[in-house]
């Protein structure tokens, strides 16, 4: 399987996907999702002036930045990570996953699935100590968190309007009042 997702990887790699597109690998599977729709982009800028508020000096933020694990033979590409400063020394794009701080996704309406399901499975074999996932579909958050053995071993499950408690490196209260629901 491994031997599988390092020939995606580098296949996936090379290809060149048409403007608004982008191409992640998960599992066995090449996945091209369309980039974020101005909703998810407005809740997205909601939780990153709150995550920038708190974050810790060291770290920066990244929106759409290729995450790589070669361990796990997988690519992502979160809406929203932070990583160490000392990452951009690595140069060029992707980024290895497993200085990521954090990940969040705002789901999106066309491929949920590759959000709740794919991301819930793969952004801990990747590594990734945290995985916010706001879900505007219902309303709901989810915070993924005590990585390890390759899974999250707590979760925290709120609604919108209700504050999310985001431990260290960040440690505040998220905000999630203003967040917006998709049209029904």
């Amino acid at each position: 399987m491994v031997e599988l997702n390092h020939r995606l990887l580098s296949y996936a790699r090379t290809l060149n996907p048409p403007e608004g597109w982008k191409v992640e690998v998960s599992g066995d599977a090449i996945v091209i999702t369309a980039t974020p729709c101005l909703l998810i982009q407005r809740n997205l800028l909601f939780v990153r002036e709150q995550f920038d508020a708190h974050c810790p000096a060291g770290l920066m933020p990244s929106e759409n930045t290729d995450l790589v694990s070669r361990a796990a033979g997988t690519l992502r590409n979160p809406d929203l990570t932070y990583f160490p400063l000392s990452a951009v020394e690595l140069g060029g794009n992707p980024t290895p996953a497993e200085q990521a701080a954090i990940a969040v996704e705002i789901v999106s309406p066309s491929n949920p699935e590759n959000d709740v399901v794919g991301k819930v499975r793969d952004y801990p074999l990747m590594g990734i100590p945290l995985y916010l996932l706001i879900d505007p579909r219902e309303g709901d958050i989810t915070l993924y968190s005590d990585l390890s053995d390759g899974g999250y071993h707590q979760q925290w499950h709120g609604k919108f309007g209700d504050r999310v408690p985001i431990p260290a490196p960040f440690d505040f209260e998220l905000a999630t009042d203003a967040l917006v629901r998709y049209p029904a």
